[in-house]
């Protein structure tokens, strides 16, 4: 079922039910007030047919005359009987004859004003205290009128509920269908777009209310659109640059050989071939891992890591750099707390350190042969650490997509290298709750600002 018709069911639901309690509510006091008016009319006949009969003889003859004209009309079906003290019907009006309970009767006696039925008709009894004596007075009828009234009146509120659920159903479909049409809309404009046109975005103020639900809905939309057209832009970058970087060398691989295997060499030119093949097998045996590292970024850490102090981890990272290297690292640690618990920080041991052995080889290869410096320091409820170079830097129009997987600078192709490192460790670090910072100028160097939470 369409969410049009769900709406349109509910509306009519609800309305009907709200609409069935009303009109059944004035059924029922009207009915309720019919009755009372019925039990008050036999009241009133009760007590003129005790006044006639008991009263006539004390009354002149005229008066008497002008009473039974006054109250000479009947109701329907009626039955008037009087009982004495002794219980003996001393008037009945008509031939027929109420029954009257015993129990009812003698609570008549006992001076209650009792109601009650006998077939059709509804009954009242009255007590009446005269100077011949005591007397019962029942009156009796049938509310044929009344009923016939209330028939009437559930003809009308049932038509008045059938019609109204037909009109409460095309308002339904009428108030759904303008509520639903912006959504419509913007279901037709998600439909169309596709993953080679996620440039698109859809229209926000279909509603023509800038605040409302529909609106956030289509801004999300959109913003998850933004992330999706550059995530597909990164795919794509990455797949361009991945290509290049892999077919350089197998095919520098496979030139090799075909040359080697060209003609018959001389033992050292065989071993000067294998030496330039394994040269690019090693390459690509380094490319491979960091694919595979990249990949190991991605997934989610492990709910129970282990617990690592950022000091030891740093000592580590610097210990793995090739020792030629080394003396070129100059370590500095600035304000440290006193208690060592407070540089630890719960993590992957192995993928921090894939992290910053990666940013510290970077800031050396790309500033040989001059120094870097490393400082390390504890904040409020972290650590930071500071790696600065003194090299070649980066433009500033490549500093949007120096964190691309497989993208180099123009100034860094000619040092070899294949644009996995930064990339892969901010990832690391982000992934552990860090920041990781870049702060770069071309000729003069680059600073990597890394911030951590401690445990």
């Amino acid at each position: 079922m369409t969410i049009r018709n769900r709406l349109t069911w509910l509306f009519v639901g609800v309305v009907a039910f709200i609409l069935l309690g009303v009109l059944t509510t004035a059924f029922l006091l009207q009915a309720d007030y019919s009755r009372r008016e019925f039990r008050q009319r036999l009241r009133d006949r009760a007590e003129v047919a005790a006044y006639i009969f008991l009263e006539k003889d004390e009354l002149r003859s005229s008066a008497f005359q002008e009473f039974q004209k006054r109250y000479q009309r009947t109701l329907t079906e009626e039955i008037i009987q009087l009982y004495d003290a002794k219980g003996e019907v001393r008037f009945v009006r008509e031939d027929a004859r109420l029954e009257v309970p015993p129990d009812v009767l003698a609570r008549i006696k006992e001076g209650h004003e009792e109601y009650f039925e006998d077939g059709p008709r509804e009954a009242v009894g009255i007590f009446y205290r005269d100077n011949q004596g005591q007397y019962v007075v029942v009156a009796g009828a049938e509310n044929q009128y009344g009923n016939a009234r209330l028939r009437y009146l559930a003809t009308i509120l049932v038509t008045i509920f059938v019609l109204s659920l037909l009109l409460i159903y095309g308002a339904g479909r009428l108030f759904a269908g303008r509520a639903l049409a912006p959504i419509a809309a913007l279901n037709d404009q998600m439909d169309s777009i596709s993953a080679h046109d996620l440039h698109r975005r859809v229209a926000e103020n279909l509603s023509g209310r800038e605040r409302d639900e529909l609106s956030r809905l289509a801004h999300t939309f959109n913003r998850l659109l933004d992330r999706l057209e550059s995530s597909f832009d990164g795919q794509r970058a990455f797949v361009r640059n991945a290509s290049h970087e892999l077919r350089t060398p197998l095919a520098a691989s496979i030139g090799e050989a075909q040359l080697a295997l060209a003609r018959e060499r001389e033992p050292a030119a065989y071993r000067a071939a294998l030496h330039a093949l394994l040269t690019d097998l090693t390459q690509l045996n380094a490319l491979l891992n960091h694919l595979l590292e990249l990949a190991q970024a991605e997934t989610p850490l492990p709910e129970h890591d282990t617990r690592i102090r950022v000091d030891e981890l740093l000592a580590e990272a610097c210990a793995a750099i090739d020792p030629a290297q080394r003396p070129r690292l100059h370590l500095h640690t600035g304000r440290l707390p006193a208690e060592p618990e407070q540089l630890e920080l719960t993590g992957n041991r192995a993928l921090l350190s894939r992290a910053l052995i990666n940013l510290l080889e970077n800031a050396l290869k790309y500033s040989e042969p001059k120094p870097v410096a490393v400082d390390l320091e504890y904040e409020p409820g972290g650590v930071r650490l500071r790696i600065e170079d003194q090299g070649i830097g980066i433009a500033e129009a490549d500093m949007s997509q120096v964190f691309q997987p497989f993208f180099r600078a123009g100034n860094a192709r000619p040092v070899a290298g294949h644009g996995v490192g930064l990339p892969l460790a901010r990832k690391i670090i982000e992934q552990h709750g860090g920041a990781l910072e870049l702060a770069s100028q071309l000729g003069q160097g680059t600073t990597v600002l890394v911030r951590l939470p401690t445990a």
